[in-house]
């Protein structure tokens, strides 16, 4: 068995606490200050992980910003198209109409989504772990490790929305993984944060159209 290495170490501290802050912490902050509390947070891990040893870089400057622009530009109108083709079929149709909103919509829609899950989760996970994880792990290896903690993290979220945790956990876990692969291919992670806004945005403006749509209690 290879030795535990001070690299290593790091990865997995960094993958348990992420793990542990979304499934412990996270759902006890107020809501209207979750979003920026989880940004500040996602920031700083990503700054912090740039000292790493062996870490990859983030890729929000140029050259590597505009490829992640273009692939993830791409890659983010067909998974929102997909999303809207997926409200074809009833069975989603009615999820939708069924599905609890937050009570400040516009709140949700400007800065809960775009602030509070897409860019905190990407700069967290794919930023910070998955370069800390590269680093110590290499790329599939890392790639394992920020897939699973971003799968765990996702346990309150099933809790509260009634779905099943195994399900939730393997699905978006699987999320991660594609979408640290995207970032590893463009090198930046410009990339993944378009694809995930996307498919949140989406998700969410499909959801308010069909509650709003669906008929009244009288």
């Amino acid at each position: 068995m290879a030795p535990m290495t001070a690299a290593k170490f790091r990865a997995l501290a960094l993958a348990a606490a992420l793990t542990a802050w979304n499934v412990v912490v996270d759902p006890r902050l107020p809501e209207r200050c979750r979003p920026v509390v989880r940004a500040l947070v996602g920031t700083a891990l990503l700054g912090l992980s740039r000292a790493a040893p062996g870490s990859r870089r983030s890729g929000l400057r140029p050259p590597a910003l505009w490829s992640g622009m273009r692939t993830g530009s791409v890659a983010a109108a067909v998974v929102a198209s997909s999303v809207v083709a997926t409200t074809a079929l009833p069975a989603v149709r009615t999820a939708m109409r069924e599905r609890e909103l937050p009570p400040a919509v516009a709140f949700w829609l400007m800065l809960g989504i775009p602030l509070g899950t897409v860019w905190s989760e990407e700069a967290a996970f794919r930023g910070a772990l998955g370069a800390v994880g590269t680093g110590a792990f290499g790329h599939t290896g890392g790639r394992l490790l920020q897939a699973t903690a971003f799968g765990l993290s996702h346990i309150p979220d099933a809790r509260a929305a009634g779905e099943p945790v195994v399900g939730t956990v393997l699905a978006t876990g699987a999320a991660g993984w594609f979408l640290d692969w995207l970032m590893h291919r463009t090198k930046s992670l410009a990339a993944p944060l378009l694809v995930h806004l996307a498919l949140n945005e989406a998700g969410a403006l499909a959801a308010v159209w069909y509650a709003r749509k669906s008929p009244r209690p009288q």
